[in-house]
């Protein structure tokens, strides 16, 4: 066979394997709203620094930070311990350990560390570090991919279902299986609610874009959830004449909101893992383009432009502050302020973060 022949073979099946290989998803179309201006409070910055690297005992990936009232830390890692650090973040130990993945974490009054564990659903781990699985099903549905957790005033605990479809266990981890939900592009995602006393998880909101980083209201009268791959940031109404009601909170954000978590002085902090890209945006019309990038090698996939950016908002979504860098090592996941510090969480980090609380 001549050359050429080759050469259409070769190229038939490339166009074969990139339009008909299977692959786990199902995509829809969908329109992205045009990308905002970065002007005003999103102007870009380097204002994200200096930093200092905080060691991890050789683990990875400390996608949340939850404080406790001795001023302690928490966060999980992708070996699935739960670190413990002294309140500056020195001194880090092993607390406890999962057997899954824990995200997002949030500690009660009685010393209980409430966690949101991707693999396992939602957890809780008592003072000496015992574990016990409090939820793994939502409405007769199982839970996919718990993904963050936050207590309500009465005790009970709102936490996310990033997606009911792809679980981490079963697509090669965290990141794979949130790349392929935010490919799908369906609405797998979950906000659920579980009362402890009563053992019982209630489903909120259903038909979320990866819902992400939870955090109840500092007047605990309605909780946020982020929908990663939508740019927005939800509201759902706990008590009030909305009560039962969502509405935006924040829309059309620069980038892909991963946890949000209440700060001090009535802040919200919320943390882009990564920026908005005109050509990722462009493919939200093609689903068949998406399905196909899955088949292409993954360093050949399109990736935004490095930027971290975490930014606080008040009550009312007015955006407070926003610290950005084009120079970070990650992109960030998770910020935890305290009196003197924020703390800066990612899920690919091999070191937790730390920066001095600037004057806001």
């Amino acid at each position: 066979m001549k050359r050429w022949h080759w050469l259409i073979v070769g190229l038939l099946l490339l166009v074969l394997y990139l339009t008909a290989w299977p692959v786990p998803v199902d995509p829809v179309a969908w329109e992205a709203p045009r990308a905002p201006e970065l002007t005003g409070a999103f102007a870009p910055n380097e204002r994200l620094g200096p930093l200092t690297d905080l060691p991890l005992l050789g683990e990875v990936g400390p996608e949340h930070v939850a404080v406790d009232a001795q001023g302690r830390l928490y966060t999980g890692t992708r070996g699935g311990k739960i670190l413990r650090f002294a309140a500056d973040g020195s001194g880090a130990t092993v607390f406890a350990e999962t057997g899954g993945r824990p995200l997002g974490m949030e500690l009660a009054a009685d010393g209980t560390l409430y966690v949101a564990d991707a693999e396992r659903g939602l957890l809780a781990v008592s003072a000496d570090g015992k574990v016990r699985v409090l939820a793994t099903e939502a409405g007769g549905v199982r839970i996919g991919f718990a993904d963050d957790v936050d207590i309500g005033p009465d005790g009970t605990l709102y936490f996310s279902d990033a997606s009911t479809k792809f679980r981490p266990q079963d697509h090669g981890g965290e990141m794979a299986a949130s790349l392929l939900e935010m490919i799908e592009h369906r609405g797998n995602g979950r906000l659920l609610a579980h009362d402890p006393r009563t053992g019982k998880t209630r489903v909120l909101l259903s038909g979320l874009f990866f819902a992400n980083g939870v955090a109840v209201s500092h007047d605990g009268r309605s909780v946020l959830v982020n929908e990663t791959s939508a740019y927005r940031t939800t509201r759902y109404w706990l008590a009030g004449d909305k009560a039962g009601r969502a509405e935006p909170f924040l829309e059309n954000l620069p980038g892909f909101p991963d946890n949000i978590g209440r700060g001090l002085e009535g802040r919200y902090w919320v943390a882009l893992i990564k920026p908005r890209s005109k050509e990722l945006d462009s493919l939200a019309s093609s689903p068949a383009i998406r399905a196909a990038a899955l088949r292409i090698p993954e360093a050949l996939q399109p990736r935004p432009a490095p930027h971290a950016n975490v930014f606080a908002v008040d009550d009312t979504g007015k955006i407070v502050t926003s610290l950005q860098s084009t120079r970070a090592a990650f992109g960030y996941t998770g910020v935890t302020e305290t009196p003197e510090y924020l703390f800066l969480g990612s899920i690919d980090a091999t070191v937790l973060q730390r920066l001095p609380r600037p004057a806001l």
